[in-house]
């Protein structure tokens, strides 16, 4: 699954790897440090995924 898709970054990532890179209708998601571990999420997932994000509701 990794192999075969164009990941993106987003503009506001470092040039570094120190961001989630994104691909693909069915949304994958990766770390860009360990990028052979793959995560899919269907729109409305990923949505709730990034709003739960933004109110911090996985602690750091």
């Amino acid at each position: 699954m990794a192999e075969d898709r164009r990941w993106r970054k987003s503009s506001y990532s470092s040039t570094g790897q120190d961001c989630i890179e994104l691909a693909g209708d069915l949304v994958a998601v990766r770390d860009s440090k360990n990028p052979t571990q793959v995560l899919g999420f269907g729109p409305l997932a990923l949505s709730m995924f990034i709003e739960a994000a933004k109110a911090d509701e996985f602690g750091r």
